[in-house]
């Protein structure tokens, strides 16, 4: 029986190879056996295909380990190719998280009501580069529409801020997230809730594979999902940006579709208390795979927290029940790779 931590080990020896096979759409850590845990972990490949003979692969790795060879499981979860999501419905005010959000082309999902930190004095909305950027990745300060475009959303009468801030995205080498904050036009009309949910107290620095959450997207509404695998790395199609590589993001699976286009940008909260977990981005074609990356990475890049009502703004609560040194888990970004995130401030007139 294979630990999370070999499994880890031959993910990162074997990952740039792996994601160099057209059929295969990304690798990470999970369960051999999700229904049966106590068989230990797997290296997971997300792939166009049945099994691992289907991809010309043995069903185990080898790994040496303190001088004894050990075998990793292989695990092939039917995968179709996974795209960024960012297509398109009703005005709400104010603003609460949830809710189609987006620039005059389209429209994607208000992810969060987040503040500055630490004084919480000026509110955001987090949702991703390709949902608040026009053109994506570019520093025009694009105006933000609820609804987003796609929805109908129009310039001046629909919009509720501009671009402040954005993570950019590589072409070349590999990213971390993809995230992006709107300034409101004044703070009151953004409110600090969560559709159907209500407040998020906080946010959590780590969740593990085997977890339950859920979400509210712009498209799908209010879902459920398990985190199936950590530590993924996936090749995302950006269409006019191209086919970018994302390392050690995190898989979750629905049994219904729980990350359609327009569903980009909707932040993931664990079932058992409502924090925050991770950021929603891209899917496969189905709907059924989530492709995101923990919201800590995103908070702690872009410099804000969960917003909080004023009333209950000394309340707010991080999160910090993580095993740190366990590969079944997420983790906190080094300062190395923090310092790696580029943050772009918007700049110029508002982009119309």
């Amino acid at each position: 029986m294979a630990t999370f931590a070999e499994a880890l080990a031959v993910k990162k020896r074997i990952a740039d190879e792996m994601l160099k096979n057209p059929k295969v759409q990304g690798i990470g850590v999970g369960y051999h056996d999700p229904k049966k845990r106590k068989k230990g972990a797997a290296v997971v490949l997300y792939a166009n295909a049945v099994s691992t003979k289907a991809l010309g692969l043995t069903p185990k790795f080898a790994s040496t380990s303190k001088g004894k060879t050990l075998e990793v499981p292989i695990r092939v979860v039917q995968t179709k190719k996974i795209r960024c999501n960012a297509n398109y419905r009703g005005r709400i005010r104010p603003v609460i998280a949830g809710y189609s959000i987006g620039t005059q082309r389209l429209s994607g999902t208000a992810g969060l009501i987040v503040a500055s930190a630490p004084s919480g004095n000026q509110r955001y909305i987090l949702s991703n580069n390709h949902v608040l950027t026009s053109p994506i990745n570019t520093a025009n300060r694009a105006e933000t529409l609820q609804p987003g475009g796609a929805d109908g959303g129009q310039p001046g009468t629909d919009r509720v801020g501009h671009l402040s801030r954005f993570v950019r995205l590589r072409r070349n080498g590999s990213n971390l997230v993809d995230a992006a904050l709107s300034r409101p036009v004044r703070n009151s009309i953004l409110s600090p809730r969560y559709a159907t949910v209500g407040r998020v107290p906080g946010h959590v620095t780590s969740y593990r594979v085997g977890e339950r959450f859920k979400k509210v997207g712009r498209t799908t509404g209010l879902t459920f999902g398990r985190v199936d695998s950590v530590n993924t790395d996936v090749q995302v199609n950006y269409g006019s940006l191209g086919v970018l590589t994302f390392r050690n993001q995190t898989v979750i699976l629905g049994d219904t579709p729980v990350s359609l286009p327009g569903d980009s940008g909707s932040v993931w909260l664990r079932r058992a208390d409502n924090f925050a977990a991770a950021v929603n981005f891209a899917g496969t074609q189905d709907g059924r795979t989530s492709i995101s990356f923990p919201v800590d990475w995103a908070l702690s890049a872009l410099r804000v927290r969960v917003a909080q009502p004023a009333s209950q703004r000394t309340k707010q609560a991080t999160d910090v029940k993580s095993s740190p040194r366990s590969s079944a888990y997420t983790r906190r970004l080094t300062a190395k790779e923090l310092a790696g995130i580029k943050v772009i401030r918007s700049s110029g007139k508002p982009k119309k």
